[in-house]
């Protein structure tokens, strides 16, 4: 990629160059991103022209110097301007290059540059616009980080709650088993059980006899 910076006094908008007459002239010029010292055009090529580069010429309003940038060996279709000076009316050409020689001037095109407090305002604006879209998305992402902990307080609260129940019911539970241990109980086995005659034990292992008891009613 090559490019070329040419000043030239002229007469004229033009610069004497080989024209090639099977190239159009780009179309769609346009300027963008202009500050108080730079700008940027930008431009369309016909369809099947054998471009491989471009020219633009710079003037100022009512001035005759020229500035000439061309580059070639590129497919770009841009092209910053600087050392542009504020408050300043400027008229731009663009040529397409080609091995044959470069095309017809397109339409002149004439921007102004702003003052350079216009453009720290400018940029201010877009700083706050910036900042104004961070906030909002900062907001969402609380709104989100709430949520989730209004979610996670609910699941604890209902935990804790379940827990409870099973706690007031442990006692309840404790008093049926021993109110069951107490009805299963007798008075010769207090935790329960059946009640058994007695019957004396007697030395004499050949006489066994039950012993038998009167009540008297």
């Amino acid at each position: 990629m090559e490019r070329f910076f040419l000043l030239v006094l002229s007469g004229c908008l033009g610069v004497s160059r080989v024209k090639a007459d099977s190239l159009s002239p780009p179309v769609n010029v346009t300027i963008k991103e202009v500050k108080a010292n730079s700008a940027v055009v930008s431009w369309d090529i016909p369809e099947g022209d054998p471009v491989i580069g471009f020219a633009i010429t710079q003037q100022k309003k009512d001035v005759r110097m020229l500035r000439l940038i061309q580059e070639v060996n590129t497919t770009t279709r841009s092209c910053a301007l600087w050392d542009l000076e504020e408050e300043t009316d400027y008229i731009v050409h663009v040529q397409s290059v080609s091995m044959s020689g470069t095309s017809p001037l397109s339409e002149p095109l004439r921007f102004r540059t702003p003052k350079e407090a216009e453009t720290q305002a400018s940029k201010n604006e877009v700083t706050m616009e910036e900042v104004g879209q961070a906030t909002q998305l900062r907001a969402g992402e609380l709104i989100i980080i709430v949520v989730v902990l209004i979610m996670w307080a609910g699941v604890i609260a209902l935990f804790c709650r379940q827990y409870d129940i099973i706690k007031d019911n442990e006692p309840n539970n404790n008093k049926d088993k021993a109110k069951n241990s107490s009805e299963c109980s007798t008075p010769e086995h207090p935790t329960g059980g059946l009640l058994r005659s007695k019957f004396p034990k007697n030395n004499n292992n050949n006489n066994r006899l039950p012993s038998v008891n009167i009540i008297e009613v």
